[in-house]
């Protein structure tokens, strides 16, 4: 069964593992399901196939049992004490009224705090602090968020090559180099490459401050209006309800139920005052002016069929829809002020996929969807069909109550608000120091980095700065399904022979051009196979075959692991590569391409920088 096949020295088991990692690749760049299940779809294959994989059942699920995993779902909850505290929110909130009015300063003050923050917590959160800063520094001094907000998603994975628990990535390297390597190697310390890491940081901030302005376009303008921003002007209308409309005594949620036109009521404004969610069971009388989201074709129809006259001199702005509504009426009590802002989709929603209508967002919310804004393109036509994807910002029209629940939503990242009322501010001190604690233990040596992050659970639930019901949400449940499913190909990887077999092939083509060329070599290739696939799944598809090609050079394998390690957490050519870069993706209005242009020049040269500077702390 596992005889060779002629002449190409593979085995059986080879080609069966080969062809599960050609059929995870293709699902992971198309997506047709989550990547996650995709992993877990790759553990049971090679549970199933055993007797080629050598994967038995206890390999298969060992990576629920690794230490990586664990590490990594200890330090999603310790990023949420951080969180919790609004730490860095504050430190955002001082650099803007600090900053705030040099473009160059701020700058350098946002790239600082994504970069230096992300070695210590998730970055993650880290970006979804930074893109209400920025926010923030937009309105205040009138430049574009699309001139800092990749800058922010690049700094944030710079930065979290500092230490071993910068990003899972990190990680699981870590375990996966742990694994190949036997009794011949330890993982990771705390402190590992953190030398390489901030000299990769200090490069790529010179050369984000250098280029990252003149290269990058003004692809939104300065927060103002943000009706004018997502172009809401000509989906905008105020209509009269005349006195034979068939509307009249139907409820606002049904009004427009015989008629298969894109439109919604926003609001209703009866006797100088104006109604805004939850609208559902007011009766719409004579009179009543609403404020429709419908473009100019459905208008049309809209207005024959439904009794409707346009309401003279209407304008419909931000000062409009964001009515104070001090009134209340015999069904429905005053919801309060009305805000226009927008959220983000995070890149771990449970989400995403869904539509408006099989959310059933306006009621579950209590807030409506005037348009959803993907990169540089502003969807307005159809949208309640359209599936919702990670970094999809929505301009929504709510109360200051359901902004604020959005705020608490992991769901959702709520640009126009940097800090909250319900941050735990005076546990501040514990939260870092629990952090820091956590670190020096493993950086001791005292404690296994596992050991000490578990912990610092128990430490943040002890002294409330996560409460105990906040722990299972702080946790990313893709990412760990996500890890626990692909350990186990790293495993089949070394068992049936498969990297030693591409390492083989890497050495016997490249062995002319030198190990520090190879080194480079294997940052550029993971560095773009992760543009297209999760960061983790490169680094268990390469780390495997780096270590093998490092032992049949004669060479240190921690140098190629190092590279295959770094390579993984610098996808900058695409918005899908990386999870920050999707959640700018909106916020910043960007073309595709942006990231490309900003990126490519990065990526080369901290190829450079990161091989030569392996070379000269490591050796090779």
């Amino acid at each position: 069964m596992l005889s060779l096949v002629a002449g190409t020295g593979l085995t059986a088991g080879m080609l069966v593992v080969f062809a599960i990692i050609l059929v995870a690749l293709v699902l992971f760049v198309t997506e047709p399901v989550p990547i996650d299940i995709t992993a877990i779809g790759v553990m049971v294959a090679l549970i199933v196939l055993e007797p080629w994989t050598q994967v038995s059942p206890a390999d298969g699920v060992s990576g629920f049992a690794s230490s990586a995993t664990i590490t990594v779902l200890a330090m999603f909850v310790l990023s949420e004490g951080i969180r919790r505290t609004g730490v860095v929110n504050i430190i955002g909130k001082e650099i803007a009224e600090r900053f705030g009015d040099s473009p160059f300063g701020q700058l350098v003050a946002v790239l600082g705090l994504s970069g230096g923050t992300a070695g210590f917590i998730n970055n993650t959160p880290v970006v979804a602090v930074m893109i209400p800063m920025v926010t923030e520094l937009s309105k205040r001094t009138g430049i574009s968020p699309s001139k800092l907000l990749i800058p922010v998603s690049y700094a944030s994975m710079m930065g979290g090559m500092l230490t071993l628990i910068g990003t899972s990535s990190n990680i699981l390297a870590s375990d996966v180099y742990d694994r190949v390597g036997g009794t011949a190697t330890d993982p990771f310390s705390m402190f590992e490459f953190t030398a390489l890491g901030f000299l990769v940081l200090v490069v790529g901030t010179a050369y984000l401050l250098a280029f990252g302005p003149r290269l990058l376009p003004e692809r939104i303008k300065a927060r103002t209006d943000l009706t004018d921003e997502f172009g809401m002007t000509q989906y905008l209308t105020e209509v009269v309800v005349r006195d034979d409309s068939p509307m009249l005594g139907r409820a606002v949620d049904d009004a427009l139920g015989d008629i298969d036109v894109d439109a919604d009521i926003v609001q209703l404004i009866r006797d100088k005052q104006a109604f805004n969610e939850p609208l559902a069971r007011k009766e719409v009388r004579a009179g009543d002016i609403l404020v429709l989201r419908v473009d100019r074709e459905s208008l049309i129809e809209l207005m024959d069929a439904e009794g409707l006259d346009f309401a003279p001199d209407a304008e419909v702005t931000d000062d409009v829809l964001e009515a104070d509504e001090d009134a209340t009426e015999e069904l429905d009590a005053s919801v309060g002020e009305q805000r226009l802002v927008e959220i983000v989709l995070s890149p771990d929603t449970n989400l995403l996929g869904e539509t408006l209508v099989t959310l059933n967002f306006r009621q579950r919310y209590d807030a409506t969807v005037l348009a959803i804004r993907r990169g540089g393109e502003v969807i307005h036509k159809r949208m309640d069909k359209r599936p919702l994807r990670a970094g999809d910002t929505l301009l929504i029209q709510a109360s200051e109550d359901t902004v604020r629940r959005f705020q608490t939503d992991r769901n959702f990242v709520v640009a126009q608000y940097l800090t909250r009322p319900d941050f735990r501010s005076k546990r501040i001190p514990v939260a870092v120091g629990i952090v820091g604690v956590v670190v020096a233990i493993a950086a001791l040596g005292i404690l296994p980095i596992m050991v000490a992050a578990l912990g610092g659970i128990l430490g943040m639930v002890v002294t409330g700065c996560v409460k105990p019901n906040e722990v299972y949400d702080a946790v990313d449940w893709n990412v760990i399904f996500l890890l626990a499913g692909l350990i186990p190909l790293g495993v089949a990887m070394e068992e049936t022979g498969a990297a030693a077999w591409l390492a083989d092939i890497v050495v016997g083509n490249g062995a002319e051009i030198g190990a520090v060329a190879l080194v480079g070599i294997f940052y550029l290739f993971t560095a773009l196979v992760t543009n297209v696939i999760s960061n983790n799944a490169s680094v268990v598809l390469m780390v495997p075959v780096a270590y093998d090609t490092g032992l049949q050079l004669g060479a240190d394998p921690f140098a190629f692991v190092l590279a295959v390690t770094f390579a993984s957490s610098t996808a900058m050519l695409t918005p899908i590569g990386y999870q920050t870069n999707l959640m700018v993706y909106g916020p910043g209005g960007y073309k595709f391409t942006d990231f490309a242009r900003v990126g490519a020049p990065l990526q080369l040269i901290l190829t450079v920088v990161t091989t030569f500077g392996i070379v000269w702390l490591y050796g090779v």
